[in-house]
């Protein structure tokens, strides 16, 4: 998403042609014309959530969950599917009530299609 002019061309041209595209991303950035413009040309997102606890993930990564959030809800709200990842770090993102937080807020979603959690040995 840092290339918005590139990806607008390059997805105009594969829409052209019928291809499917779709963005591998954190979602950590602001919903400007631009990023909404690539949206709208995107069929498919695979969003990472860090953290569903704002304050782990800001302890993890240094900034805070909000703008990920925000930009699944907007893919929902927009009709883009997504697919979720989470990385389950443990001591950090394995705490089972911050897991049952983000199935509640995944359940807000209405076009989440897959979910992917996977660990990592420390």
């Amino acid at each position: 998403m840092l290339h918005l002019e590139f990806l607008k061309a390059l997805f105009t041209e594969l829409k052209k042609e019928g291809i499917s595209t779709a963005v591998d991303t954190s979602g950590v950035f602001y919903l400007t014309p631009g990023i909404k413009e690539v949206i709208e040309l995107t069929d498919l997102f695979l969003l990472d959530i860090k953290c569903i606890n704002d304050e782990i993930c800001r302890d993890l990564t240094g900034v805070s969950n909000q703008k990920e959030l925000e930009f699944a809800r907007y893919l929902s709200d927009n009709n883009i599917k997504m697919w979720i990842r989470q990385v389950l770090v443990p001591g950090y993102t394995d705490a089972e009530e911050d897991l049952l937080k983000l199935k509640d807020f995944l359940l807000t979603l209405n076009t989440v299609e897959k979910v992917q959690v996977e660990g990592v040995l420390l």
